[in-house]
């Protein structure tokens, strides 16, 4: 890759794998194959990222949405790991995967395929290609964040039903109640639109996050085309110039990874604590984002919100990093 003298991302050479998602031209048959392809590898690459990072997520959100009052059930997430598998073994870290996983493949092929989409009406609309020029990476950024704007409408259900599972009833217990258990009672008292508690948050999240994400992953795929182009030997250049090796493609979705969690993780803390106050509070009740933000920060401050962040971050780097390489991998293989 090389960048221009107005910013934009150049691809040496016309490989259909040297980027995620690229907008696509031509007649409704190509798009719909082109849409079929994120969203299958897109699911695929969810499924396996999120068995990667699922023990971890559980510890997050325990530390997340623990009672408040002192002592803290949990000191961190090194006690938090060895109480869960004290108590409940290993299969407790993984208790609620079901509906993850179908998030997972949801969310990460939403991603792909609404990213896809919305580099195709940039450029039909406000920056039209010349001369096969991708979009500016600051143009990227934007579709980033409208495809995790658009995924978020999506998550939000899904996510409901996983923190409630992830939680004990009560401090004494260590079981959660069920998926269909959680549904039901969610449409019984809230109806519908209660699906929706914390969207907000996930809104907030999935936004800035998925803009981070893209944006992290492009920005440090052009930097290490630039330099494959460079460095590399003629003989691999005459090959495929512009294809990352696996290590390069892992470190970039390792980097995206870590982008995505890190800025914007007070609203998913917020978020947690929202969609987990009616199993701890035992019945019904619900707060507003803001509402349950402000008790947060005046309760804890910016520890509070950032409680958990570091495994967070720490098991999205290599879960992020699949993803991108099995995406990556499966568009190359079948084209």
């Amino acid at each position: 890759m090389t960048d221009t003298t107005d910013g934009r991302i150049t691809s040496l050479t016309n490989s259909k794998d040297d980027l995620p998602p690229k907008p696509v031209s031509g007649n409704s048959s190509d798009r719909g194959t082109e849409a079929l392809k994120d969203i299958t590898f897109g699911s695929t690459a969810g499924v396996i990222g999120k068995s990667i990072e699922y023990p971890f997520d559980t510890v997050k959100v325990r530390l997340q949405s623990q009672l408040d009052t002192l002592p803290l059930r949990y000191q961190g997430p090194l006690d938090c790991f060895r109480q869960s598998l004290r108590i409940e073994g290993v299969t407790g870290l993984y208790r609620g995967i079901s509906a993850p996983l179908v998030g997972a493949a949801i969310e990460t092929s939403s991603l792909f395929f609404s990213y896809r989409i919305a580099q195709n009406a940039l450029q039909a609309t406000i920056l039209p290609p010349t001369n096969g020029d991708q979009l500016p990476l600051r143009a990227l950024i934007a579709c980033g964040g409208v495809s995790g704007a658009f995924t978020s409408l999506l998550l939000t259900p899904i996510e409901l039903v996983k923190c409630q599972m992830q939680v004990p009833l009560s401090p004494s217990s260590v079981q959660g109640a069920g998926p269909l258990s959680i549904i039901t009672s969610i449409f019984r008292h809230h109806g519908i639109f209660g699906f929706w508690h914390g969207q907000l948050g996930t809104l907030i999240r999935e936004t800035g996050g998925s803009a981070a994400w893209f944006g992290s992953y492009e920005g440090v795929s052009a930097l290490f085309r630039k330099y494959n182009a460079r460095y590399t030997t003629s003989i691999a250049k005459t090959a495929k110039e512009d294809t990352l090796l696996l290590y390069q493609q892992m470190l970039a979705g390792a980097t995206a990874g870590v982008s995505y969690n890190f800025v914007f993780f007070p609203a998913d803390t917020v978020k947690s604590r929202m969609q987990t106050e009616e199993v701890r509070a035992g019945g019904q009740v619900r707060k507003t984002f803001w509402v349950s933000g402000k008790a947060l920060w005046q309760q804890q401050g910016i520890r509070g919100m950032y409680r958990g962040c570091g495994i967070t971050v720490g098991r999205a780097a290599p879960s992020s990093a699949f993803i991108f390489a099995v995406y990556e991998g499966l568009r190359g293989w079948w084209g």
